[in-house]
């Protein structure tokens, strides 16, 4: 669909220009060989491969019709808008691509690891509560996260800190509307996001080589500013159907103009608060991952540049172009004012 008024987050990918490849990519976590953080999804079970194929593969790289497949997660269709105030003129990163390459650390660290090994994760029952400086808490389950709120579809990029990036049909409702059902209290500053723990489905959980030496369950926060801004979106879904687990099954937070860390997945808990939470990769490397994790090109991280990024589209995922990171993630013109008295190169 075509914009008249476009958006300066409406950016055609024409209108970016490629820079030179590279492959450095993030090896913060101890006592992890940088083989183990930068396998490619080569055999990850039931799903898609990255290499340009809509194929399944089995864990040794074969071959797998669809029917044959075993053990995937049923993903069923949702009803919903479409809302075209939040459109991208960007390609559409391919589904098959948004379901296999994946960073959530609770099945694993590797790319692959997502897919392979949360294919029998439980989301029904579930229960996700909205607590702290409330004037109502409430708890959802499962039926409620669907039905609850009107979901529409929104076409949001992803960038992630390690320079690539996607552009994803997402469904689901503003995280704004959730708060306001619960009220939130004058004193309330912060909102912290909490990931479900639960060792026996999480591989990565139960064992500190296998999470990346996380202390889970996974922590993230907000200002209160930056949630009630109708671009944070509380995703049920994307590509027309419920969300997978290595998305991020039942619910996650998406938050487009932040780095993709920030978009927790999996959230049981949402509390209010006015103090601000330490977040997890924050907590983990202070120097750097910042409380705020706004997409900066001018602020790199210590290892590589953040001024270029490598969008995942068709092909190959590591012969993708690369093209110039944009300051918010493109999303300046609906976010910038946040951050007008905040020095975003000290308090990253």
């Amino acid at each position: 669909m075509l914009i008249k008024n476009k958006k300066k987050s409406q950016l055609k990918e024409s209108e970016l220009t490629s820079e030179s490849f590279y492959k450095k990519r993030r090896n913060l976590i101890k006592g992890i060989g940088f083989a183990a953080l930068s396998l490619p999804l080569a055999k990850a079970a039931s799903c898609f491969d990255l290499f340009g194929n809509d194929k399944k593969v089995d864990v040794f790289g074969n071959n797998v019709e669809p029917e044959e497949a075993p053990g995937v997660f049923k993903r069923s269709p949702l009803q919903f808008t479409k809302n075209t105030n939040f459109q991208s003129l960007t390609p559409l990163t391919p589904e098959s691509k948004v379901i296999a390459y994946n960073n959530f650390y609770e099945f694993g660290v590797g790319k692959g690891d997502p897919a392979e090994f949360s294919q029998q994760f439980k989301v029904d029952p579930w229960s996700l509560t909205i607590d702290g400086l409330v004037d109502k808490p409430i708890t959802l389950n499962y039926e409620d996260l669907l039905k609850t709120f009107d979901i529409e579809e929104r076409l949001y990029r992803m960038r992630c800190v390690e320079a690539w990036s996607m552009n994803i049909p997402w469904l689901g409702f503003t995280l704004a509307s959730l708060l306001k059902k619960a009220g939130i209290k004058s004193n309330a500053k912060f909102v912290r996001f909490e990931t479900v723990y639960d060792p026996e489905q999480m591989r990565g959980q139960s064992s500190r080589f296998v999470g990346g030496s996380i202390d889970f369950p996974y922590v993230e926060a907000l200002t209160i500013a930056e949630a009630m801004n109708p671009l944070a979106l509380l995703s049920v879904g994307l590509y027309g159907k419920t969300l997978a687990p290595q998305n991020g099954a039942p619910i996650r937070l998406v938050v487009p103009w932040k780095y993709g860390f920030k978009s927790i997945k999996s959230i049981v808990k949402i509390t209010l608060t006015d103090k601000a939470p330490v977040n997890t990769w924050q907590a983990l490397g202070p120097d750097e991952y910042g409380f705020f994790a706004n997409v900066n090109p001018r602020v790199d991280h210590p290892r590589w540049s953040q001024a270029s990024e490598r969008f995942i589209g068709n092909g190959n995922v590591f012969q993708q172009k690369r093209q110039p990171t944009a300051m918010f993630n493109g999303y300046g013109e609906e976010v910038a004012h946040l951050y007008k008295n905040i020095d975003l190169t000290r308090y990253f």
